[in-house]
């Protein structure tokens, strides 16, 4: 329930209940046992306050009343935080679809009128089949619980029926071959009266899967006699849920009659045992294709748009000059080295600016631009749409001021996607995002280089501490002897002096 201010739904506006259908004993057990342990009990009770504001056994309309009905119902305070909680549970109920709220006024109302249509609670096929119900189920009570609750709330097969293989006819008798209508006397008395007994309205639809709304007859209609897999596509006509199936994945991916029947004419993609269609299966050859039939609008995209430039530049008036764009000084980037010399940091930022991509890409080669490249600046030109300023740039960014040697398309892709996201689609926002990049890798190198110091100094004064931890070594410090060829030489006397104190030590 979207309230934009608390004053809006208060306990003096007026209400009335719509429903169309009436309560089960089924029913019942599935907002016990499955509704309420995800919304909780006093979204229950309120949905049940609802339901019996009409009589029971009846359907339509209930009286105009004031909200101050439900409040005292709820046990709820008319103030602030009981029209807060209120509001909380009935959100609660229109999430998981038993609840839609409407609020109905005109110019000639002084005051709003609410209507709580309810909605009845889905059977247990139905709940089960809705993954995201069920996934909510799982979160709030555990995967075992809810594969307990499945098997209680339905009556399993009987054994014998389970594994034996038997045909199945149907032998039920239609209304037409029982019973035979006087349809030559048209009652309109009796049509006039149910019409205005009836209600002025039904109960919304409840929210379907979307679907290519691919019918079995255009299949069957298109599919081929002599191929193998007719009997199967044969049975999808009484299998809702695999016709369903086809019909999702033919809308997810944008496939034609034609396709799906090419699809389904495939090997495996159905089950030989059972005769199903293998989801899994028909999904993954069905996103080649799609992905197949993608590259080939690409490519003819970008075909076209070479034509049709080819056939503007042959019909342009070349005496009428384009319009060009200033380029604020705050805006400029440095003429890179390639083009240093060549023209001034004006010059380069102008020709950037306004100068298509095809032309500025061509500055950065001697000769001609490699084929690779060509085609990638094409791609984000033509299929991603990208303005040509900022192709020019994203060219600067990549090429030009780039010294990382990533220059390779996946890393061309990762840029221009990332532009993409951020919707850069002007020169100057470009230009901006440009230099936060440059700011970034900066940031990133001074970290590295500061990481790389930091080890180096703590291996040092590891090292030291690990030395001066350990005290005073007990060898003693032994100076080396040096080779001095620079010392003087000794006298005949002083030789003679040694020899001498030699022999007195040796004895002789």
């Amino acid at each position: 329930m979207r309230i934009n201010h608390i004053l809006q739904y208060t306990e003096h506006h007026r209400y009335y209940i719509f429903r169309d259908f009436s309560l089960s004993s089924l029913d019942y057990k599935m907002l016990s046992l499955i509704y309420q342990p995800m919304v909780g009990a006093f979204a229950i009770a309120f949905y049940q306050q609802l339901y019996h504001g009409i009589a029971e056994g009846c359907s339509g309309y209930s009286s105009i009343e004031q909200q101050r009905k439900l409040f005292l119902g709820l046990g709820l305070e008319m103030n602030e935080n009981g029209r807060k909680h209120l509001i909380e549970q009935a959100s609660k109920l229109e999430a998981i679809g038993l609840l839609q709220t409407s609020r109905l006024g005109g110019p000639e109302h002084a005051d709003v009128i609410y209507e709580y249509e309810l909605a009845q609670p889905l059977s247990p096929g139905e709940f089960f089949r809705n993954m995201h119900l069920t996934m909510l189920l799982r979160d709030k009570i555990g995967k075992y619980a809810v594969i307990s609750l499945r098997e209680a709330l339905g009556s399993p097969e009987p054994d014998e029926l389970a594994n034996a293989e038997l045909t199945r006819e149907n032998i039920s008798v239609p209304f037409y071959e029982l019973f035979k209508l006087n349809i030559r006397s048209v009652d309109n008395e009796l049509e006039q009266a149910l019409s205005e007994v009836a209600p002025s309205r039904q109960s919304a639809p409840r929210p379907q899967l979307e679907t290519a709304g691919i019918p079995y007859g255009e299949i069957i209609l298109r599919f081929p006699r002599n191929s193998a897999n007719r009997r199967y596509v044969e049975r999808l006509r009484g299998d809702s849920d695999g016709l369903a199936a086809v019909n999702y994945i033919a809308y997810k991916y944008s496939l034609s009659v034609t396709d799906v029947c090419r699809l389904l004419d495939e090997d495996g993609i159905f089950d030989s045992g059972s005769g199903e269609v293998d989801i899994d299966a028909l999904q993954l050859r069905a996103n080649q294709l799609y992905r197949q039939e993608q590259k080939r609008e690409g490519d003819r995209q970008r075909v076209l748009a070479r034509v049709q430039e080819t056939a503007e530049e042959a019909s342009e008036d070349s005496d009428e000059p384009a319009e060009e764009y200033a380029v604020q000084e705050e805006f400029y980037m440095a003429v890179p080295k390639q083009l240093a010399g060549r023209c001034d940091i004006q010059q380069y930022n102008m020709l950037m600016r306004n100068e298509p991509h095809t032309r500025f890409l061509k500055r950065f080669f001697p000769g001609a631009v490699p084929e690779w490249i060509d085609r990638a600046f094409e791609r984000i030109d033509i299929n991603y749409k990208l303005a040509p300023p900022v192709i020019n740039v994203l060219i600067h960014y990549v090429i030009g001021a780039n010294d990382t040697q990533r220059i390779t398309k996946t890393f061309l892709d990762a840029v221009a996607s990332n532009m993409l996201l951020k919707g850069i689609d002007t020169f100057e926002k470009a230009v901006q995002y440009v230099r936060e990049q440059n700011q970034l890798e900066q940031e990133k190198e001074r970290r590295k280089d500061a990481g790389m110091s930091y080890g180096k100094s703590s291996a040092r004064g590891a090292a030291g501490r690990g030395a001066s931890g350990r005290g005073t070594s007990g060898k003693p410090s032994i100076p080396i002897v040096q080779n001095n060829a620079s010392a003087a030489a000794v006298s005949a006397d002083e030789l003679e002096e040694l020899r001498k104190l030699a022999r007195k030590l040796d004895g002789k």
